[in-house]
């Protein structure tokens, strides 16, 4: 993980901007299906749920990016990866801030996460534009399954 972002678990007075920022990701990478903005902002039904998880910048605490951690089976589960495999959605890092090594971050994280909890697999899907999402899963070892695709 980078030295200059800490990820950890979303507080109460973040949600807005987390749902704000994502909305801002999806937008700046080709999302355009408007009445998913409105999911994508509901931070705190999402977090109230399952675990959300945000990466800050260490030293002014500016919020750089988020996702939602699917544990397993349950709320936000797409189901398709099974009963032992943990997921990953609505993964954003603030246009600002990208490259900075966040989404990075977010992910070594559920890794880690994923792992002490027994999983045996994380899921994730993308979308055809997210190409930078798709860069970032396939170094960090995550395989393209076309049997689960639904685009």
């Amino acid at each position: 993980m980078t030295s200059d972002i800490v990820v950890r678990a979303i507080n109460a007075a973040e949600h807005e901007a987390l749902g704000e920022l994502t909305v801002a990701a999806y937008r700046e990478v080709g999302e355009t299906d408007e009445p998913y903005y409105a999911e994508l902002r509901d931070v705190a039904t999402r977090a109230a749920l399952v675990p959300l998880l945000v990466a800050v910048d260490a030293s002014s605490g500016r919020l750089l990016g988020g996702l939602t951690y699917v544990p397993g089976p349950g709320p936000y589960s797409e189901g398709e990866f099974g009963e032992a495999a943990a997921s990953i959605r609505m993964l954003a890092v603030d246009p600002a801030a990208r490259g900075r090594g966040a989404g990075r971050a977010l992910v070594e994280a559920v890794i880690e996460r994923a792992r002490s909890e027994g999983r045996s697999s994380i899921g994730i899907f993308t979308r055809p534009f997210m190409t930078a999402a798709q860069g970032r899963s396939g170094a960090l070892g995550f395989e393209r399954e076309p049997a689960l695709a639904w685009q």
